[in-house]
């Protein structure tokens, strides 16, 4: 559980409701077709929930960090694809929130504030993990006091819908990740374009396509910080973002649970509810004791970022846990419920679905071990 104020207890009610009348059961058919649910974003803009990252004196409600992590949980129990595409809209909100400009932060916060949305481009398709490897590149033309970007961008959740992008480049490819910059480039530049839909095995609520930057020409003063800064920039914005990313797994892992729990009460076999099954009551138990435990690890690597401690370690550690673990939830679901869980019918196949992109994005389970493994050797 979280111990959240009275204030922050009411908003989680507000994005409770609206996700269980607006969100939960209609993502069935749009996890069918993959299409962009426009409506079900219309109303949950409406609510404001694009901008729930945007600081108080910049227009917005200036939520602490755990109540954040709560209503985002409470959004992926509903539907994970849901989910991320609000997180991957503030994916972009945070690199310019951190490190731009007053002028940067203004421009954004007024465009997310009015319901438009951003997108976090940093992948691309030969160096997802190694990002000192980005062949995108920013070269800055003197006489026009512009940066000409050319490179290719995959994986870019909120692309296809953004009207921002936070973009990394190489500025000086002799340095390598030294050499990389970040810049703000609105959709409708020429040049820009968006590729095909990327077919998905689960979170099919969001959308994800290539970005294609050919000769993008984007004003000087859409640097975010300094050259060079970019590497550090994407570094910080995702160390921020992985204990999100772990109240996500978080969500489906719980709705993984209660489904399980929900069909084992009502389930009969030899005679009884097979939740009155020893094997299946500690099966339940295990699952509820590694939800909690990860929900746990989510809050204190987030009251340590609140408290501006470092948490890069126990970001990771918050991040990789519950990604395993809401896999490891969703396979015991299935299992409680036999046939049913593996048929469509039930939500749990797709849960399962859902949880696999937890051990992938935002830096694969394996990198996050990296980083945990030179956080104790230093």
């Amino acid at each position: 559980m979280y111990l959240l104020s009275d204030d922050s207890k009411e908003l989680l009610a507000d994005v409770k409701n609206f996700c269980k009348k607006e969100v939960m059961e209609q993502s069935k058919e749009y996890d069918i077709s993959g299409e962009w649910p426009a409506e079900i974003y219309a109303k949950a803009f409406d609510m404001g929930l694009q901008s729930l990252e945007i600081p108080e004196e910049l227009g917005g409600v200036g939520l602490d960090s755990v109540t954040l992590s709560a209503l985002y949980e409470e959004m992926a129990y509903a539907d994970a694809g849901f989910a991320t595409t609000m997180a991957c809209n503030n994916l972009c909100v945070k690199p310019i929130m951190r490190s731009g400009n007053a002028e940067q932060k203004k421009f954004v916060a007024d465009l997310v504030l009015a319901g438009k949305i951003g997108a976090f481009a940093l992948t691309e398709p030969m160096c997802g993990s190694d990002v000192g490897s980005t062949k995108t590149t920013a070269v800055y033309d003197a006489a026009t006091d512009e940066y000409v970007i050319n490179g290719r961008k995959c994986f870019i959740t909120n692309a296809a819908v953004a009207s921002i992008f936070y973009v990394t480049a190489s500025t000086d490819k002799t340095k390598g990740a030294k050499g990389l910059s970040g810049f703000i480039v609105e959709s409708g530049t020429k040049g820009l374009s968006i590729g095909e839909h990327e077919n998905k095995m689960g979170i099919r609520l969001s959308t994800t396509s290539d970005v294609l930057f050919e000769d993008v020409r984007v004003p000087a003063k859409n640097l975010v910080g300094k050259e060079g800064d970019g590497f550090k920039i994407a570094m910080q914005t995702l160390d921020g973002a992985r204990p999100f990313v772990g109240s996500l797994a978080v969500g489906v892992a719980k709705r993984a649970l209660d489904e399980s729990i929900a069909y084992a009460k009502e389930r009969v076999t030899f005679g009884k509810p097979i939740s009155k099954f020893q094997a299946l009551q500690f099966m339940m138990a295990d699952m509820d004791i590694s939800i909690e435990t990860a929900r746990q690890m989510v809050v204190h690597s987030l009251t340590l970022l609140d408290a501006g401690m470092p948490f890069s370690r126990e970001a990771a550690i918050a991040k990789c846990y519950a990604g395993d673990m809401s896999v490891q939830v969703a396979l015991d679901a299935i299992q409680i419920m036999g046939g049913f869980g593996y048929s469509r019918e039930y939500p749990v196949e797709k849960l399962l679905r859902d949880a696999k992109i937890f051990q992938l994005y935002e830096g694969t389970n394996q990198i996050q071990r990296i980083v945990i493994a030179g956080s104790i050797l230093r």
